[in-house]
């Protein structure tokens, strides 16, 4: 078996990957060997089989695949994991930290009322973009009871000239009855 991996060695041997602290085997062929001993001693799933190239015999899966490899990959996967993670954890701080407050009880506004008063939102433009929702809505009830007074206000200023006409008209028509 070694006489065969020695002249076979330009078809098996990898490449080491500096970068990952394993070899790389793309575009080479597994070579795997055994004898019939082995195999009677640990059967077909034992470690009986020896890849060229490598030290001790292993389970015909294991053989064949390149466990440093996986390992080294699974690792840089988890490390991708984590920044990512991290990144979106200091995108959200930062948005949190730029997220406004409301003028008059000084809250942070909701995602929800941080998009109606979004200037480029223009479907549903916010009546007091600086006040969160519980202060707009107060404002926005302090307005509509305003209007009402100033309406009712007006009404009743409309009905005392009515009246005052009125009155005027009554008594210029009794003091006419007294001129002729």
């Amino acid at each position: 078996m070694e006489r065969v991996a020695g002249l076979t060695r330009h078809h098996w041997q990898g490449r080491w990957y500096r970068g990952g602290g394993f070899y790389s085997y793309d575009g080479c062929i597994p070579v795997v060997a055994t004898t019939l001993e082995l195999l009677r001693e640990h059967g077909p799933a034992g470690p009986a089989f020896w890849r060229f190239g490598r030290e001790e015999r292993r389970p015909l899966l294991d053989a064949i695949g390149n466990s440093r490899r996986d390992a080294a990959l699974a690792r840089s996967r988890q490390a991708a994991r984590e920044e990512q993670q991290r990144r979106a954890e200091r995108e959200a701080a930062e948005r949190e930290a730029q997220r406004p407050v409301c003028a008059d009880c000084g809250h942070k506004f909701t995602d929800d009322r941080l998009e109606a008063t979004d200037f480029r939102n223009w479907q549903n433009p916010a009546s007091h973009p600086h006040l969160c929702e519980d202060c707009q809505s107060r404002a926005v009830a302090v307005e509509q009871q305003a209007e009402a007074d100033e309406r009712d206000r007006q009404e009743q200023e409309r009905l005392r000239q009515e009246q005052e006409a009125e009155a005027a008209q009554k008594a210029g028509g009794w003091l006419s009855r007294f001129r002729t």
